[in-house]
Protein backbone atom coordinates (compact mmCIF):
# COMPACT_ATOMS: atom_id res chain seq x y z
CA UNK A 1 0.00 0.00 0.00
CA UNK A 2 1.26 3.64 -0.76
CA UNK A 3 0.87 4.73 2.64
CA UNK A 4 1.28 8.77 3.11
CA UNK A 5 3.07 8.20 6.66
CA UNK A 6 2.76 11.54 8.64
CA UNK A 7 4.09 9.86 12.37
CA UNK A 8 7.34 11.13 12.25
CA UNK A 9 10.14 12.31 9.76
CA UNK A 10 12.24 8.69 10.78
CA UNK A 11 10.24 6.48 8.71
CA UNK A 12 11.58 7.54 5.34
CA UNK A 13 13.01 4.98 3.57
CA UNK A 14 16.27 5.46 1.67
CA UNK A 15 16.43 6.03 -1.96
CA UNK A 16 17.69 4.58 -4.76
CA UNK A 17 20.93 6.61 -5.16
CA UNK A 18 21.35 6.35 -1.39
CA UNK A 19 21.17 2.24 -1.39
CA UNK A 20 23.64 2.16 -4.36
CA UNK A 21 25.71 4.16 -2.16
CA UNK A 22 26.06 1.98 0.62
CA UNK A 23 25.88 -0.91 -1.52
CA UNK A 24 29.65 0.74 -2.96
CA UNK A 25 30.90 1.78 0.64
CA UNK A 26 34.56 0.96 1.56
CA UNK A 27 34.10 -0.69 4.82
CA UNK A 28 36.02 -1.59 7.90
CA UNK A 29 36.12 -2.49 11.66
CA UNK A 30 35.18 0.95 13.09
CA UNK A 31 35.82 -0.62 16.78
CA UNK A 32 39.53 -0.39 16.16
CA UNK A 33 39.11 2.89 13.84
CA UNK A 34 39.40 1.32 10.64
CA UNK A 35 35.99 2.09 8.86
CA UNK A 36 37.64 4.66 6.33
CA UNK A 37 33.84 5.79 5.13
CA UNK A 38 32.81 6.07 9.08
CA UNK A 39 35.99 8.13 9.44
CA UNK A 40 35.43 10.52 6.81
CA UNK A 41 31.45 11.23 8.24
CA UNK A 42 33.17 11.69 11.33
CA UNK A 43 35.50 14.54 10.77
CA UNK A 44 32.99 15.81 7.69
CA UNK A 45 30.59 17.00 9.98
CA UNK A 46 33.15 17.59 12.69
CA UNK A 47 35.00 20.16 10.23
CA UNK A 48 31.48 21.69 9.16
CA UNK A 49 29.92 22.08 12.44
CA UNK A 50 33.76 23.78 13.69
CA UNK A 51 34.77 20.86 16.19
CA UNK A 52 38.07 18.75 16.55
CA UNK A 53 36.09 15.04 16.12
CA UNK A 54 32.94 13.64 15.45
CA UNK A 55 31.68 10.16 16.90
CA UNK A 56 28.98 8.10 14.81
CA UNK A 57 26.95 5.74 16.57
CA UNK A 58 23.11 4.24 16.30
CA UNK A 59 20.97 6.74 17.78
CA UNK A 60 20.20 10.07 18.73
CA UNK A 61 19.57 9.24 21.85
CA UNK A 62 22.67 7.32 22.11
CA UNK A 63 24.41 10.38 21.03
CA UNK A 64 22.65 12.90 24.01
CA UNK A 65 23.38 10.04 26.30
CA UNK A 66 26.93 9.63 25.25
CA UNK A 67 26.82 13.41 25.97
CA UNK A 68 25.88 13.77 28.87
CA UNK A 69 27.81 11.03 30.26
CA UNK A 70 31.11 12.74 29.38
CA UNK A 71 30.55 16.03 30.19
CA UNK A 72 29.10 15.16 33.64
CA UNK A 73 30.16 12.83 36.31
CA UNK A 74 28.31 10.38 38.93
CA UNK A 75 25.88 12.90 40.98
CA UNK A 76 26.45 15.78 38.77
CA UNK A 77 23.31 17.45 37.36
CA UNK A 78 22.45 19.09 33.91
CA UNK A 79 19.57 21.29 33.19
CA UNK A 80 17.30 21.17 30.73
CA UNK A 81 13.76 21.52 29.26
CA UNK A 82 10.79 19.94 31.27
CA UNK A 83 9.57 18.83 27.57
CA UNK A 84 12.56 18.25 26.01
CA UNK A 85 13.78 14.96 24.02
CA UNK A 86 16.77 14.39 26.35
CA UNK A 87 14.84 14.47 29.92
CA UNK A 88 11.25 13.40 28.59
CA UNK A 89 11.69 11.05 25.92
CA UNK A 90 14.95 9.01 25.93
CA UNK A 91 13.68 6.49 28.93
CA UNK A 92 15.74 8.20 32.08
CA UNK A 93 19.32 7.12 30.47
CA UNK A 94 21.02 10.33 32.18
CA UNK A 95 19.99 9.50 35.45
CA UNK A 96 19.66 5.37 34.84
CA UNK A 97 23.56 4.47 33.04
CA UNK A 98 25.17 8.13 34.22
CA UNK A 99 23.97 8.80 37.60
CA UNK A 100 22.81 12.38 36.59
CA UNK A 101 20.30 14.49 38.02
CA UNK A 102 18.16 16.26 35.71
CA UNK A 103 17.23 19.36 36.94
CA UNK A 104 14.12 20.49 34.36
CA UNK A 105 12.99 24.05 33.74
CA UNK A 106 9.77 25.07 31.88
CA UNK A 107 10.23 25.87 28.08
CA UNK A 108 8.99 29.54 26.55
CA UNK A 109 6.89 29.01 23.63
CA UNK A 110 9.59 29.34 21.40
CA UNK A 111 11.65 26.64 22.99
CA UNK A 112 14.34 28.82 24.57
CA UNK A 113 14.82 28.00 28.53
CA UNK A 114 14.46 31.35 30.67
CA UNK A 115 17.98 32.87 31.69
CA UNK A 116 16.92 33.88 34.86
CA UNK A 117 14.97 30.39 35.60
CA UNK A 118 18.34 28.63 34.62
CA UNK A 119 20.34 31.19 37.26
CA UNK A 120 18.02 29.99 39.84
CA UNK A 121 18.23 26.33 39.38
CA UNK A 122 22.22 26.31 39.65
CA UNK A 123 22.72 24.68 43.07
CA UNK A 124 25.71 26.28 45.04
CA UNK A 125 28.89 24.30 46.25
CA UNK A 126 28.05 22.71 48.56
CA UNK A 127 27.88 18.80 49.57
CA UNK A 128 23.88 18.57 49.93
CA UNK A 129 23.52 19.31 46.43
CA UNK A 130 24.50 17.95 42.91
CA UNK A 131 26.94 19.93 41.21
CA UNK A 132 25.38 21.85 37.93
CA UNK A 133 27.27 21.11 35.50
CA UNK A 134 25.81 21.21 32.12
CA UNK A 135 22.67 23.31 30.05
CA UNK A 136 21.31 20.88 27.19
CA UNK A 137 18.88 22.73 24.67
CA UNK A 138 17.33 21.14 21.64
CA UNK A 139 16.67 22.87 18.08
CA UNK A 140 14.52 22.35 16.45
CA UNK A 141 12.33 22.02 19.70
CA UNK A 142 8.48 20.60 18.45
CA UNK A 143 9.65 22.44 15.14
CA UNK A 144 10.31 25.49 16.79
CA UNK A 145 13.74 27.25 15.25
CA UNK A 146 15.62 28.71 18.14
CA UNK A 147 16.64 32.36 18.10
CA UNK A 148 20.25 32.81 17.04
CA UNK A 149 20.57 35.95 19.74
CA UNK A 150 19.15 33.38 22.68
CA UNK A 151 21.88 30.85 21.81
CA UNK A 152 24.52 33.56 22.13
CA UNK A 153 23.02 34.90 25.40
CA UNK A 154 22.95 31.24 26.07
CA UNK A 155 26.65 30.60 25.33
CA UNK A 156 27.50 33.51 27.28
CA UNK A 157 25.44 32.64 29.83
CA UNK A 158 27.61 29.10 30.32
CA UNK A 159 30.73 30.66 30.26
CA UNK A 160 30.64 33.46 33.22
CA UNK A 161 28.91 29.98 35.09
CA UNK A 162 31.21 27.70 34.12
CA UNK A 163 28.82 25.46 32.68
CA UNK A 164 29.01 23.36 29.41
CA UNK A 165 26.80 23.87 27.00
CA UNK A 166 24.96 21.00 24.53
CA UNK A 167 22.64 20.42 21.71
CA UNK A 168 20.31 18.17 21.08
CA UNK A 169 20.28 19.03 17.14
CA UNK A 170 18.41 16.01 15.79
CA UNK A 171 16.82 18.20 13.39
CA UNK A 172 19.46 21.16 13.42
CA UNK A 173 19.74 21.32 9.71
CA UNK A 174 15.81 21.77 9.75
CA UNK A 175 16.48 24.66 11.95
CA UNK A 176 19.56 26.12 10.19
CA UNK A 177 17.36 25.99 6.31
CA UNK A 178 14.13 27.70 7.89
CA UNK A 179 16.77 30.89 9.55
CA UNK A 180 18.75 30.93 6.15
CA UNK A 181 22.33 30.09 7.48
CA UNK A 182 25.04 27.61 7.64
CA UNK A 183 24.56 24.95 10.50
CA UNK A 184 27.38 26.34 11.97
CA UNK A 185 26.18 29.42 13.09
CA UNK A 186 23.98 27.49 15.09
CA UNK A 187 26.61 24.76 16.26
CA UNK A 188 29.49 27.60 17.01
CA UNK A 189 27.87 28.40 20.40
CA UNK A 190 27.63 24.70 22.04
CA UNK A 191 30.84 22.57 23.51
CA UNK A 192 28.94 19.40 21.91
CA UNK A 193 25.93 19.05 19.25
CA UNK A 194 24.18 15.90 18.40
CA UNK A 195 23.46 15.54 14.47
CA UNK A 196 20.84 12.98 14.08
CA UNK A 197 20.75 11.67 9.85
CA UNK A 198 18.29 10.11 10.22
CA UNK A 199 15.19 12.22 10.39
CA UNK A 200 14.27 14.93 7.54
CA UNK A 201 17.73 13.98 6.23
CA UNK A 202 16.90 10.51 5.10
CA UNK A 203 18.97 7.93 6.13
CA UNK A 204 18.20 4.92 7.51
CA UNK A 205 20.25 4.79 10.97
CA UNK A 206 22.56 6.79 12.89
CA UNK A 207 23.64 10.03 14.43
CA UNK A 208 26.55 12.10 15.18
CA UNK A 209 28.38 13.43 17.85
CA UNK A 210 31.05 16.22 17.39
CA UNK A 211 32.87 18.28 20.23
CA UNK A 212 36.12 18.67 21.46
CA UNK A 213 38.90 15.27 21.04
CA UNK A 214 39.01 15.20 24.75
CA UNK A 215 35.26 14.68 24.67
CA UNK A 216 34.89 12.31 21.80
CA UNK A 217 37.32 10.30 23.33
CA UNK A 218 35.56 10.15 26.40
CA UNK A 219 32.30 9.10 24.45
CA UNK A 220 34.06 6.44 22.37
CA UNK A 221 34.66 4.72 25.93
CA UNK A 222 30.88 4.85 27.08
CA UNK A 223 29.88 4.48 23.19
CA UNK A 224 31.61 0.62 23.80
CA UNK A 225 30.36 0.20 27.73
CA UNK A 226 26.24 1.38 25.83
CA UNK A 227 26.65 -1.72 23.63
CA UNK A 228 26.63 1.28 20.86
CA UNK A 229 30.54 -0.36 19.35
CA UNK A 230 29.92 -1.41 15.97
CA UNK A 231 32.29 -3.15 13.25
CA UNK A 232 31.71 -2.84 9.39
CA UNK A 233 29.36 0.64 9.83
CA UNK A 234 30.86 2.36 6.26
CA UNK A 235 27.68 1.51 4.54
CA UNK A 236 25.30 2.94 7.27
CA UNK A 237 27.88 6.08 7.37
CA UNK A 238 27.79 5.83 3.39
CA UNK A 239 24.18 6.76 3.86
CA UNK A 240 24.80 9.86 6.07
CA UNK A 241 27.34 10.83 3.82
CA UNK A 242 24.49 10.91 0.95
CA UNK A 243 21.88 12.40 2.80
CA UNK A 244 24.46 15.37 3.94
CA UNK A 245 25.31 15.89 0.15
CA UNK A 246 21.57 15.34 -1.34
CA UNK A 247 18.80 16.23 1.13
CA UNK A 248 19.90 19.25 3.44
CA UNK A 249 18.68 22.04 0.73
CA UNK A 250 15.27 19.69 0.00
CA UNK A 251 14.33 20.00 3.58
CA UNK A 252 12.61 23.33 2.46
CA UNK A 253 10.43 21.26 0.44
CA UNK A 254 9.44 19.63 3.92
CA UNK A 255 8.81 23.07 5.04
CA UNK A 256 6.83 24.29 2.72
CA UNK A 257 4.62 21.14 2.24
CA UNK A 258 3.43 21.80 5.83
CA UNK A 259 2.89 25.03 5.02
CA UNK A 260 0.37 23.75 2.24
CA UNK A 261 -1.21 20.93 4.65
CA UNK A 262 -1.55 23.80 7.42
CA UNK A 263 -3.40 26.30 5.56
CA UNK A 264 -5.82 23.26 3.70
CA UNK A 265 -6.96 22.39 7.35
CA UNK A 266 -6.82 25.68 8.22
CA UNK A 267 -10.82 26.90 8.97
CA UNK A 268 -11.88 22.87 8.60
CA UNK A 269 -14.70 22.41 10.74
CA UNK A 270 -13.50 19.76 13.48
CA UNK A 271 -9.67 20.83 12.95
CA UNK A 272 -8.53 23.46 15.40
CA UNK A 273 -5.14 24.76 13.56
CA UNK A 274 -2.46 25.15 16.83
CA UNK A 275 0.49 25.86 14.99
CA UNK A 276 3.23 25.04 12.16
CA UNK A 277 6.99 24.94 12.56
CA UNK A 278 9.06 24.32 10.24
CA UNK A 279 8.34 20.83 9.20
CA UNK A 280 5.74 19.96 11.78
CA UNK A 281 1.65 20.86 11.77
CA UNK A 282 -0.03 20.54 15.36
CA UNK A 283 -3.64 20.50 15.63
CA UNK A 284 -6.46 19.64 17.67
CA UNK A 285 -9.65 17.51 17.01
CA UNK A 286 -12.10 16.47 19.14
CA UNK A 287 -11.07 13.75 21.54
CA UNK A 288 -13.75 11.58 21.10
CA UNK A 289 -13.26 11.42 17.51
CA UNK A 290 -9.54 10.44 18.06
CA UNK A 291 -9.61 6.26 17.38
CA UNK A 292 -12.87 6.80 14.24
CA UNK A 293 -10.67 9.57 13.16
CA UNK A 294 -7.16 7.29 12.39
CA UNK A 295 -9.49 4.28 11.52
CA UNK A 296 -10.65 6.46 8.72
CA UNK A 297 -7.17 7.78 7.75
CA UNK A 298 -5.81 4.09 7.64
CA UNK A 299 -8.52 3.25 5.43
CA UNK A 300 -7.08 6.17 2.69
CA UNK A 301 -3.71 5.07 3.28
CA UNK A 302 -2.81 7.83 5.89
CA UNK A 303 -1.02 7.30 8.72
CA UNK A 304 -0.85 9.57 11.34
CA UNK A 305 0.40 9.13 15.40
CA UNK A 306 -2.64 8.97 17.95
CA UNK A 307 -1.97 9.37 21.53
CA UNK A 308 -4.19 10.32 25.16
CA UNK A 309 -3.96 13.48 23.57
CA UNK A 310 -6.62 15.28 20.91
CA UNK A 311 -3.08 17.34 19.64
CA UNK A 312 -1.65 15.54 16.45
CA UNK A 313 1.74 16.30 15.58
CA UNK A 314 1.83 15.64 11.44
CA UNK A 315 5.25 15.03 9.93
CA UNK A 316 6.44 15.79 6.55
CA UNK A 317 9.63 14.71 5.38
CA UNK A 318 11.39 13.14 2.15
CA UNK A 319 8.65 10.47 1.28
CA UNK A 320 5.76 12.56 1.40
CA UNK A 321 5.31 14.32 -1.76
CA UNK A 322 2.37 17.27 -3.36
CA UNK A 323 0.15 14.57 -4.15
CA UNK A 324 0.63 13.13 -0.51
CA UNK A 325 -0.38 16.45 0.79
CA UNK A 326 -3.56 16.26 -1.26
CA UNK A 327 -4.55 13.18 -0.35
CA UNK A 328 -4.53 13.97 3.54
CA UNK A 329 -6.16 17.28 3.27
CA UNK A 330 -9.05 15.28 1.66
CA UNK A 331 -8.98 12.56 3.96
CA UNK A 332 -9.49 15.17 6.99
CA UNK A 333 -11.97 16.52 4.78
CA UNK A 334 -14.29 13.71 4.08
CA UNK A 335 -14.27 12.42 7.59
CA UNK A 336 -15.09 15.66 9.59
CA UNK A 337 -17.94 16.43 6.56
CA UNK A 338 -19.75 13.31 7.32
Amino acid sequence: MDWVDLRSDTVTRPTRAMRMAMLDADVGDDVYGEDPTVNALQQRLANDLGFEAGLFVPSGTQSNLLALMSHCERGDEYIVGADAHTYKFEGGGAAVLGSIQPQPIAHDIDGSLPLDKIAAAIKPIDPHFARTRLLALENTWHGRVMPIDYLRAAHDFTRERGLALHLDGARLYNAAVASGVPAREIAQHFDSVSVCLSKGLGAPVGSVLVGSAALIDKARRWRKVTGGGWRQAGMLAAACTYALDQHVARLADDHARAARLAEGLRNMAGVNLLGLHTNMVFVDVPADRLRELDTHLRAKSVRISIGYLPTLRLVTHLDIDDEGVTRVIEAFRTFFAA
